[in-house]
């Protein structure tokens, strides 16, 4: 006979959380679908936490309740119910009551669907390698420096915490002002900062034997203020980046130079946006980006960037993605928390908001979007244009885009006025034609591989081929 569930009690923890948020019983209670006298009796431990009580604290609050409870139960059910909710299963998702019944009676069972579920999800990442490989013309063993380093912030999961913490101490100790970095660096270090008049200048070149720094004056001063968090992260944090660099064993030197330069960019972002402030600020104005990037003097770009970084295992943000693209719809930039991954070399979908945003600068676009497996995403695209200082060189035009899964939603001030529930009101994309299963679309440019076309020379419609 399988033995009873034993009870668990987490008022404590349920109460702290919701301290931490800053909400009331009320609006804790209506998150999770509750009445406000059964929050009360589990914050006090007169009831245990049920699984449907439990996987709605994992559900509504997915940064904050993860990682609470240690329990391997726990853990386990928190796995099982994100695979049985996986989009492309056409049945509903089991009761919780089920699931946590499929844990406590069948645990070996339990873990092995949760093994195949990241088995799958590692199948279609691979499939998409080998998507982007057939793009570039390059075998999957060919990959350029350039692409060695975006993979390993991928697979890093855009997070590196040696650097970040090591990077927060830095932000959190700077004095107010927009001074503070080229003090830092003056009184520290005696480096001299220079901004010559030149239109040739590059955007950043230290002379490490006069102890010269020299910035482009053409730039914006969000840009400088990075450059400057950038040569203070080189010369700081050497250690923490030299220490990430030799665990991570890059394949050629050209990589490990451009991983190091990764990293000191990563740890400027850090720098200017300290992990914990900016985190509690994001949640607090719910990822308004124009109202964050005026609280920390930051480009719109680079509040989107960080946002997508926030991932340290006890104080994680909100999962968003985060990907730029240039005039001709490549993706220079690429980064996600959540289950959607981009095309790595280019040839994103075209019905992504962001690529008409590039042709509509500084003005904020949004849009429902669904993945062909039925996952739903909130997107925000900005096209942005970085001024190059003179009428002989021009302009930097591109548009960035940032989203979450629609379950985020609420804590996403931009999906305030979109129509989140009608089934009709998603924009349907995918990630590469090569791989993308839909029949109907018109914007299609190559038919999915491994399918059987038809063609009928009688008939011609937008797409000239059908397929099986």
């Amino acid at each position: 006979m399988p033995r009873a569930p034993r009870p668990l009690y987490a008022g404590t923890r349920v109460r702290e959380l919701r301290g931490r948020l800053r909400m009331s019983q009320v609006a804790m209670a209506e998150r999770l679908g509750i009445s406000v006298s059964y929050l009360s009796q589990i914050e006090t431990d007169g009831r245990p936490l049920t699984a449907a009580v439990s996987l709605a604290l994992a559900a509504a609050f997915p940064a904050d309740w993860s990682g609470i409870d240690e329990d391997e139960g726990a853990r386990l059910l928190a796995g099982l119910a994100e695979a049985a909710a996986e989009a492309l299963l056409p049945e509903p998702p089991p009761e919780p009551e089920m699931l946590a019944r499929a844990v406590e009676q069948q645990p070996a069972l339990a873990r092995r669907f949760v093994a195949m579920h990241a088995a799958w999800r590692r199948a279609e990442d691979q499939l998409q390698r080998l998507d982007d490989a057939y793009d570039t013309g390059a075998p999957s063993g060919g990959r350029l420096p350039w692409d060695e380093v975006r993979d390993w912030f991928h697979d890093a999961g855009n997070y590196v915490d040696l650097i970040d913490t090591a990077a927060e101490a830095i932000g959190d100790a700077l004095e107010p002002g927009p001074d503070a970095l080229a003090e830092r660096l003056r009184d520290r270090h005696r480096i001299t900062l220079r901004t010559p008049g030149t239109e040739s200048a590059p955007l950043r070149a230290f002379d490490p034997a006069h102890r010269i720094l020299t910035l482009d004056p053409a730039q914006a001063p969000e840009s400088r203020a990075f450059q400057l968090a950038h040569q203070l992260a080189r010369i700081e944090l050497a250690e923490e980046i030299g220490q990430v660099l030799a665990r991570a064993t890059m394949p050629s030197v050209e990589a490990t130079r451009l991983l190091s330069i990764g990293l000191a960019n990563y740890a400027a972002g850090a720098i200017l946006m300290p992990y914990e402030a900016f985190r509690a600020e994001a949640r607090r104005l719910r990822h308004d980006i124009d109202r964050l990037r005026r609280r920390f003097a930051v480009s719109f770009e680079q509040a989107c960037h960080r946002l997508s970084t926030l991932q340290r295992p006890d104080q994680r943000g909100t999962p968003f993605f985060f990907c730029r693209v240039d005039m001709a719809g490549n993706i220079t930039k690429r980064h996600s928390a959540t289950r959607l991954q981009f095309a790595r070399f280019g040839g994103a979908c075209p019905l992504w908001i962001m690529h008409e945003a590039v042709a509509i600068p500084d003005r904020i676009l949004t849009q429902l979007a669904e993945m062909p497996e039925g996952t739903r995403y909130v997107a925000i695209a900005k096209g942005l244009v970085k001024e190059s200082g003179s009428y002989a060189r021009s302009p930097r035009r591109y548009a960035v885009a940032l989203g979450c899964e629609i379950g985020e939603a609420k804590d996403f001030v931009y999906a305030d006025h979109l129509d989140l529930t009608r089934t009709d009101a998603a924009t349907p994309i995918g990630v590469s034609c090569r791989i993308c299963p839909r029949e109907g679309c018109e914007q299609r440019a190559f038919p999915p591989s491994g399918r059987a076309l038809r063609i009928d020379p009688e008939r011609r419609e937008v797409v000239p081929y059908r397929f099986d």
